[in-house]
């Protein structure tokens, strides 16, 4: 018998190995109809995957992040089937699942234009309304290739090469007369699809913008019912008015210009200030939990890249100066990451067991070459600014160390306002993609992972599994959060690296001695300080809370003769570090507290004659609307404290 834990707690057994869509019609028709795929031992699987073993059964619907990526990556396939037969030159290149979609490149003779995203739109609605079930067969390569090279399909034929040293078979689906090169996860037919939308279509690239060939991507979401997809257009159109580019842009937080580049933004003063105050909460916070600031330099000669293994496996990912396959010639490149300087303060001297934790912390400028189709706003740049921190430790200290640097990245993302809408997420090796992306042996890397599960149960974190989404020299937690688009990327990521030290030759003496290597912790606390930006941009919709505000407060005199009372008020604050400014526009008051409104202050003083007679103030509040007139003193006292607590 085979026991099957479902998600209940209840137990399961079946006499024999069978498809998991034949365990959950067993289960419930109902269930059957709804389910997208099934997570096995917490990695998610196709429905006609044979359970063969004991195992964790769940059944992943449409309302899970599974089952809507296996949902949409069908729909990517539906999509596809469509073009193909309105277009039937069109060559496929890749078609994923994304955070709210889907989309699939195609080579074709002319760009996409908005009529013909509504052909084949409604080629899709007609493809779905057939039913077409999803047939899932296996080639090996050779035939694989053969028959991709008779439907001319390029793209898919350079894929196969890419696998073919492995001698694994590869997988197809089958939908009518439609066929693709793909892993998986699909739902049983297309037929759920119900409700779709054609969004956009713009440029994409096979492969690097300067090298690549120029491809046409259709953008598109789709659901289960129309009532859904009406209700996410209508959060789409909601969430126009809240992104950060928005916002960032009109209350004048941070600029692009086009002969600076794209992903380098200027941070204008308000932007710039906001971040100069988390760096210094961050650095003063960190150094209290007893972490080592250092400042390392910004680029490097291709020699520490090469010790650390970044040439290797991210050379792609960053900025070169030179030429980086000319050997005879210095090439330098500047950092994607710290960490292979911050080591080299660890292995200025000899160290002891003694001096072990060391928390080496930087406020680091990090440069990454993203691709020009990834860029957004703040979010994500080619130049950034970064909470990174590596921990070099014994082995017994790991998950007491681990522990605190998940503790430090909650606090952060908590005071922040941001931890509640936070995800995580065991991002792990890919035990089919070792040479390419991976250092280490299966054993190292089935050890890292085994030691930072065993961590994350202990501390009940509620984690999804990421497979090949681990860093090439270990495991990782990725603490993820969405932009107002249902975009997600990583804000904070903890990773257990056992790896490198031995590159480096980072030995510290223990107690008996010897010479050993030490486990490192690659860390960020708040991470990125421009996507925190954004995002908390968004998440308060402009109205920062007001310790972090770069205006906390505006006195508007209605009249001139008002000024002198409302500049002393503000002399008073801005002497006791708040960040205070008067209106003294020859305006009405109406416009004044317009002005202020618009600019998302967070609070406005507004000074007229009886407030100057009586020594008060009266108060508008972003949070509580308008207060009764207060002493200057009860007032200073009540912003002194919301701002040293930090109050969301």
């Amino acid at each position: 018998m085979i026991k099957l834990k479902l998600k209940d707690g209840s137990v399961r057994e079946i006499e024999k190995a069978m498809p998991a869509s034949e365990i959950i019609k067993d289960i419930g028709m109902g269930l059957y109809k709804a389910a997208c795929c099934v997570k096995l031992d917490g990695e998610v699987f196709d429905m006609r995957t044979v359970v063969d073993h004991d195992c964790h059964f769940e059944v992943m619907t449409f309302d899970s992040k599974a089952g809507k990526e296996t949902f949409w990556h069908t729909a990517s396939h539906l999509m596809a089937q469509a073009v193909k037969n309105l277009y039937p030159d069109a060559k496929l290149a890749r078609g994923p699942a994304t955070d709210t979609g889907f989309y699939y490149d195609f080579e074709v003779e002319k760009p996409f234009t908005p009529a013909d995203l509504e052909k084949i739109q409604a080629e899709m609605k007609k493809l779905a309304k057939e039913g077409y079930a999803l047939e899932r067969f296996e080639l090996s390569a050779d035939e694989a290739i053969k028959l991709m090279e008779e439907r001319h399909e390029d793209y898919k034929v350079e894929l196969i090469h890419k696998h073919d040293d492995k001698g694994e078979k590869l997988s197809f689906y089958k939908q009518g007369d439609f066929v693709d090169l793909c892993a998986g996860p699909h739902i049983m037919s297309v037929a759920p699809i119900k409700a779709v939308k054609l969004l956009s279509c713009t440029g994409a690239y096979w492969g690097k913008a300067e090298d690549g060939k120029q491809l046409s991507r259709i953008y598109g979401t789709a659901f289960p019912k129309a009532s859904m997809l009406d209700e996410f257009l209508k959060q789409q159109e909601e969430a126009k008015l809240r992104d950060h580019n928005k916002i960032g842009r009109e209350l004048e937080y941070f600029t692009t210009v086009d002969c600076i580049g794209q992903g380098l933004p200027v941070m204008l003063p308000k932007g710039a200030r906001v971040i100069q105050l988390l760096q210094r909460w961050v650095e003063d916070v960190e150094q209290a939990k007893g972490c080592l600031l250092t400042k390392t330099p910004l680029f490097a000669k291709r020699d520490l890249y090469k010790i650390s293994g970044h040439w290797d496996h991210y050379l792609d990912g960053m900025f070169i100066l030179g030429d980086p396959y000319d050997e005879e010639k210095e090439c330098f490149a500047l950092r994607p990451m710290t960490c292979p300087f911050q080591y080299q303060v660890f292995l200025n001297r000899q160290r002891s067991y003694r001096e072990l934790p060391m928390r080496l912390t930087e406020t680091s400028t990090l440069f990454r070459n993203e691709d020009s189709g990834e860029m957004h706003g703040l979010i994500r740049v080619r130049q950034f600014t970064i909470s990174e921190g590596h921990y070099i430790l014994r082995p017994d200290q790991l998950e007491e160390e681990f522990k605190g640097c998940l503790e430090l990245a909650k606090y952060f993302l908590d005071t922040v306002g941001l931890l509640d809408d936070c995800t995580f997420r065991f991002s792990q090796w890919d035990p089919a993609n070792p040479k390419n992306k991976y250092e280490g042996t299966a054993e190292q890397w089935e050890h890292a992972q085994a030691a930072m599960k065993t961590i994350l149960d202990d501390l009940g974190v509620d984690y999804d599994i990421g497979i090949d989404e681990a860093a090439f020299y270990g495991p990782k937690l990725d603490i993820q959060y969405k932009n107002v688009y249902g975009k997600e990327d990583t804000l904070v990521t903890i990773q257990i690296d056992m790896l490198l030290a031995e590159r480096f030759g980072m030995y510290y003496v223990d107690k008996d001695g010897q010479k050993k290597l030490p486990y490192i912790i690659h860390r960020t606390s708040l991470g990125c300080f421009e996507r925190t930006l954004a995002y908390m941009l968004e998440h308060f919709n402009g109205v920062l809370p007001l310790w972090l505000a770069p205006e906390q407060v505006r006195l508007l005199p209605i009249k001139e003769g008002h000024a002198e009372y409302a500049q002393k008020i503000a002399d008073r604050m801005t002497a006791m570090g708040m960040r205070v400014t008067v209106d003294n526009r020859d305006e009405n008051i109406g416009t004044k507290i317009k002005a202020a409104r618009l600019e998302r202050i967070p609070y406005m003083l507004i000074i007229g004659d009886n407030e100057v007679n009586s020594n008060t103030v009266t108060v508008r509040s972003r949070k509580e609307g308008e207060l009764p007139a207060m002493p200057v003193d009860e007032l200073i006292a009540k912003l002194d404290e919301e701002i040293k607590t930090k109050a969301k």
